[in-house]
């Protein structure tokens, strides 16, 4: 019973910490996993590190200093957050995969990034089977799977796009951010209120180049991560290729993973995905 206790208690204390520093945040960056965050994050960390004066080179792993995940891990999470105590003119942004909870993100600003789900669908399959080992089937297989594959990821959609409703909110979609890279950036910072230094933007797009971050990739690795960076379809910076679903997914899986979305997304979920090149 006490151990029991105990676990409530340690629990009770982490929600307690977590919504005082969502209460603090600026915002938060929001995305379905495989939606391109790890990019755009590095992105903005290159910018804010820029604009504040950080004077080391941002890589994979110092980035989270500057654009911590939303959670307590001391590396990674709030308490790695580099400005706490400081007056540099830097937003605190809070990164995130959870789904979506009123108690737990209040009414913060939000950043929502979205991506075709078809892309989607293709890199959570690389992900789960080459990069976390947690799932063994075919692609068809994964796209039914209700943990991992389409319905986990309708679900978070539509819970999300019910929770945009009363709150201000960016939609950044992967097929925008890649088109133009640096408008898109530039548009999120002045939603956050940003003042703009277009030499600090152009060098975060540069040094935010696909096989500029995927070299650094298979160089750094991603921490917390164990994989082998030899395979490219095991790497987070995978393909970054908007579309490239059509290269392994075949006609019938397709027609599969857009009637699952024109059948079971919300009506609000269905203009978040209609940011993207899926139209339903």
């Amino acid at each position: 019973m006490a151990s029991i206790l105990g676990r409530a208690w340690r629990r009770m204390k982490k929600r307690a910490r977590l919504t005082a520093s969502a209460a603090r945040a600026d915002g938060f960056l929001i995305s379905y996993p495989k939606s391109g965050r790890t990019w755009f994050r590095y992105v903005l960390s290159h910018y804010f590190a820029s604009v504040a004066g950080v004077p080391e080179a941002v890589n994979l792993h110092n980035m989270f200093s500057i654009v911590p995940n939303f959670d307590l891990d001391p590396e990674r999470g709030i308490p790695a957050f580099r400005f706490r105590e400081t007056k540099a003119p830097v937003p605190t942004i809070l990164v995130s995969h959870l789904d979506y909870r009123a108690s737990l993100f209040l009414r913060r600003p939000v950043i929502i990034m979205v991506r075709d789900p078809r892309d989607v669908i293709v890199s959570a399959y690389f992900h789960a089977t080459r990069h976390k080992h947690r799932f063994e089937g075919s692609l068809f297989d994964f796209i039914k799977d209700r943990e991992q594959g389409m319905p986990a990821m309708i679900g978070y959609l539509n819970g999300w796009a019910g929770g945009l409703s009363n709150r201000a909110h960016f939609v950044l979609s992967y097929e925008r951010l890649s088109a133009d890279t640096a408008g898109q950036t530039e548009a999120v910072l002045g939603f956050l209120g940003c003042p703009i230094d277009r030499t600090a933007l152009q060098a975060a797009v540069e040094a935010g180049r696909f096989e500029a971050m995927q070299d650094r990739e298979r160089a750094e690795g991603i921490p917390a991560h164990q994989y082998d960076r030899n395979d490219v379809e095991s790497l987070r910076m995978r393909r970054g290729k908007a579309g490239g679903f059509r290269d392994y997914l075949d006609d019938s899986q397709i027609r599969e993973i857009e009637h699952l979305c024109a059948t079971n997304l919300t009506t609000s979920a269905k203009r978040l995905v209609s940011h993207t090149a899926l139209q339903i």
